[in-house]
């Protein structure tokens, strides 16, 4: 096999085990590590590491402790430049330094100023190959929560929506419906697995008095945070919510001069009450987002009904949309996906583009990023 197959597979690998760790290494990037050792028999994988729940050990450490003494001389491929600055444990690229590794792949630069470059030029001063740029654009994706933390103070947005072969997210006088299936519903699911939190607005968390956990088997200790903007502190103290809120924690967002008196009851049943100013009527969009990141969320999933999807998208806070079309038709009376604006328009370039699409059962589940306009 040629060498730049052998170096695409690797780091392949790499990236797909640095997906394990989205949604719980949060502060810290999922990042996935792979070191490979020559043999007669040919390119031997020897250690293999995503980052750990909680950000620690990082990637490469794991790696390097399953590899032992087999690092030396091997290459190892990392999805992110190795850190180089002293936190909670010595910097990665020590440890690769010291365990003899003799050449470094690595997909990106670590935007971090306190990296920035600096872990790989430790690497190349003491003599070992370094490579920058192998599935650069995967890794961004993979990293896109951190890259926007570190770059504009707030996580990566996914907004869901759920629409129905008329356009419609709800029955009528917001009455929920199951539009999807169950490969469709399943796929949500993971996607709560690999996000560090979800919101919905207070309008959803009434009328639907949802879990937002995942209920993947064996995955309900991955459900992310639970996140509610309820400007005058109205969500149900007996809510799904609330009441579950000491075993998957629940953050509620609220305007100052919500009701003390309430906050303290939410508190006294373990939901986290933080105070928001306004922008205009509802609670700053943005002040939000920079509250999550400063609290450690790099992806955020916005699982919300019309008003607070339609409010992301005017604030140009959404960076992806999943877009879950069903089959299946609501009426003339349904809920409309955005209220008054279409969401077709809404999502067409230039401000989105569709980077991908497939068919998830009976549904079809389409991706939209960012547009550069």
């Amino acid at each position: 096999m040629a060498a730049a197959a052998v170096d695409l597979r690797f780091m392949s690998l790499a990236l797909t085990l640095g997906r394990r760790g989205l949604g719980n290494a949060w502060p810290n990037p999922a990042v996935g590590a792979v070191i490979v050792q020559d043999s007669p028999d040919g390119p031997t994988i020897v250690g293999r590491g995503w980052t750990q729940p909680g950000g620690r050990p990082h990637a490469e450490i794991e790696a390097l402790r399953r590899a032992g003494a087999a690092a030396r001389g091997a290459t190892i491929y990392t999805t992110l430049e190795p850190c180089s600055h002293y936190g909670k444990s010595p910097p990665c690229m020590e440890a690769i330094a010291a365990a003899g590794i003799k050449r470094v792949i690595s997909a990106m630069d670590d935007p971090n100023l306190k990296v920035a470059g600096q872990g790989h030029r430790f690497l190349r001063d003491r003599g070992i190959a370094v490579e920058v740029g192998l599935c650069g654009g995967e890794a961004k994706r993979v990293h896109a929560g951190h890259i926007r933390r570190i770059r504009e103070g707030r996580p990566h947005v996914m907004l869901k929506i759920a629409v129905s072969a008329d356009g419609k997210v709800g029955a009528a006088g917001r009455k929920p419906v199951q539009l999807t299936a169950e490969p469709a519903t399943a796929r949500v699911h993971l996607h709560r697995a690999m996000s560090d939190a979800i919101l919905v607005g207070i309008g959803t968390a009434m009328a639907d008095d949802p879990q937002l956990t995942c209920r993947l088997p064996g995955m309900s200790g991955q459900s992310p945070h639970r996140v509610v903007l309820d400007t005058t502190l109205k969500l149900p103290l007996d809510s799904r919510l609330v009441r579950t809120a000491n075993d998957v924690p629940v953050w509620v967002f609220a305007a100052p001069e919500a009701p003390a008196e309430r906050e303290a009851e939410m508190r006294r049943l373990g939901v986290e009450v933080f105070r928001i100013d306004r922008h205009g009527r509802h609670i700053d969009l943005d002040a939000v987002l920079r509250l999550l990141g400063s609290l450690g969320i790099t992806r955020l999933m916005v699982e919300a009904g019309p008003i607070t999807a339609a409010a992301f998208l005017a604030a140009d806070l959404v960076d992806e949309v999943e877009l879950y079309r069903s089959p299946k038709s609501v009426g003339v009376d349904g809920v409309d996906a955005l209220g008054g604006a279409s969401l077709d328009a809404v999502i067409a370039p230039p401000s989105f583009r569709l980077v991908g699409e497939e068919q998830v059962g009976a549904d079809l589940v389409q991706l939209f990023e960012r547009g550069m306009g």
